[in-house]
């Protein structure tokens, strides 16, 4: 785990819309949904599974397989009524509040659209992505 940070600036939403209402398939599209995922103090075993330690999350290292998110990016432009996916994933150490990653996708009508985020989303966090919670014990 490196020691430095390498955390990125996150990307424009208003660019990546202007570009994607640009592209010759926008007139396809319906509906574009935004996804920000963030550090946050509550850590995933008490969010997911009502787990409490009684510790709360100070920080994070994240980091990601290119490869593998390509793919994931590839297969979700497969699926029904999808023209425009987007994905920005910082790394490194990130602080609670900092940006972990955002995600577009633009389609034609709601269901593709819903479907489609949570599709990626999903295969971003099981499959490509790192995430090591630094927690502090707060019930000592």
């Amino acid at each position: 785990m490196p020691s430095q940070s390498t955390k990125k600036a996150p990307p424009s939403i208003d660019q990546w819309l202007k570009e994607a209402k640009a592209d010759p398939r926008a007139g396809k599209e319906g509906m574009f949904l935004i996804h920000n995922g963030i550090v946050r103090e509550t850590p995933k075993a008490k969010v997911r599974e009502g787990i409490d330690d009684g510790s709360v999350v100070t920080g994070m290292y994240f980091s990601y397989d290119a490869a593998k998110v390509e793919a994931a990016i590839a297969e979700t432009y497969q699926m029904d009524g999808i023209f425009c996916v987007k994905v920005w994933l910082n790394e490194g150490q990130l602080e609670v509040g900092d940006d972990i990653m955002y995600v577009m996708i633009g389609g034609d009508i709601r269901p593709h659209v819903i479907a489609a985020l949570q599709f990626l989303i999903n295969k971003i966090k099981t499959e490509c992505v790192t995430e090591i919670e630094q927690r502090t014990d707060l019930s000592k």
